[in-house]
């Protein structure tokens, strides 16, 4: 799987666990708390990647477009840790809790669609299938070693 495919893969994973979350009832509060938990480890280690390996290699492309979207995503990250951080440290019975999780998911929304729709589709341009490939097995290396931490 190479690096967009296995970015695009845990966009995937973590918009189904944000659908479970919604569906799980508004008295569901452990279920939520179980959900948010796997959507929590999912956001930390695919930012860990992004923010290690694939916003690196995407940086030194010449382009000041890429380097400014690279420059804004690691931003939007900085806020979606924020947002991962206080919901953990709360109950999932806390008035602000399903508020938080919802603001959590649009700023998640955001930032897969511009990269979608903006980076992934520059990096496939300039970046060659090999590193691509290269990139996708050293990513999914990390992710393991990120989710056996954890």
């Amino acid at each position: 799987m190479n690096a967009i495919q296995l970015l695009k893969k845990d966009h995937a994973t973590v918009k189904e666990l944000f659908t479970q979350f919604e569906h799980a009832g508004d008295r569901a509060y452990q279920t939520k708390q179980a959900i948010f938990g796997q959507i929590h480890q999912a956001l930390g280690a695919h930012a860990a990647v992004e923010e290690e390996l694939f916003y690196p290699a995407v940086k030194h492309l010449r382009s000041e477009d890429v380097k400014d979207l690279v420059r804004e995503a690691t931003e939007e990250h900085k806020i979606v840790k924020t947002l991962l951080a206080e919901i953990a440290a709360m109950a999932a019975r806390e008035e602000q809790y399903d508020a938080k999780v919802t603001v959590l998911k649009e700023s998640v929304e955001h930032h897969v669609k511009e990269e979608e729709g903006e980076m992934f589709p520059a990096a496939t341009k300039q970046l060659s299938t090999e590193r691509l490939d290269a990139l996708g097995a050293e990513m999914a290396t990390r992710k393991e070693v990120l989710t056996d931490q954890e």
